[in-house]
């Protein structure tokens, strides 16, 4: 029997090629619909989906689901990014996007960047343009060069804008490969 990591790795591979699919195991259930793919967790009803029609691929993640971190790290892993856009069922969009050499891909809770550069902010004073921490905004990526928290907002600045975030956003953005990150940074 397939763990969930197996079947979800396997969801994706076939909705790439724009196969069929039809998997399962006691938890979740993968299938073909019409014109899709999708994935239905048990307990929360269908959390994954991808359209074969248009040009572009897009899997649709749903927001609530206890297997976005999962998903979401799988997505990542074949360079689909979190694009910030959410439909009205409350699905994330994840579109693929080319990921420069240096950099590693990231998609955590907002809160989890800004402790990160928070940690390393001494390492890019000085520096014209610190290229350690990069956010995407309007299809391009951009350097970190602050971030400010104030009353449950996070407030990035870029060379390009700023953007606000609430602190439990999730966000997609890079860190150099050379900048150590642990995953066990506490959250809130």
């Amino acid at each position: 029997m397939l763990t969930d990591k197996e079947l979800i790795i396997e969801f994706v591979e076939y909705s790439l090629h724009k196969k069929q699919v039809l998997l399962s195991n006691s938890a979740l259930r993968a299938e073909s619909v019409y014109d899709s793919n999708q994935m239905i967790a048990k307990n929360e009803g269908i959390i994954l989906k991808i359209k074969f029609t248009g040009t572009t691929q897009e899997f649709l993640l749903k927001g609530s689901s206890c297997y976005w971190s999962l998903i979401s790290e799988t997505l990542i892993g074949y360079n689909f990014i979190l694009t910030g856009k959410i439909d009205r069922f409350g699905f994330y969009s994840f579109q693929y996007d080319q990921i420069p050499q240096k950099y590693q891909i990231m998609c955590t809770k907002s809160v989890v960047l800004w402790k990160i550069w928070w940690k390393h902010r001494n390492n890019t004073r000085g520096k014209a343009i610190p290229l350690e921490l990069l956010v995407r905004k309007r299809n391009s990526w951009y350097p970190v060069r602050d971030l400010v928290i104030n009353q449950g907002l996070i407030y990035i600045t870029t060379l390009g804008a700023e953007l606000t975030v609430a602190q439990d956003d999730w966000v997609t953005w890079l860190k150099a490969k050379n900048l150590t990150y642990s995953p066990t940074v506490k959250v809130g």
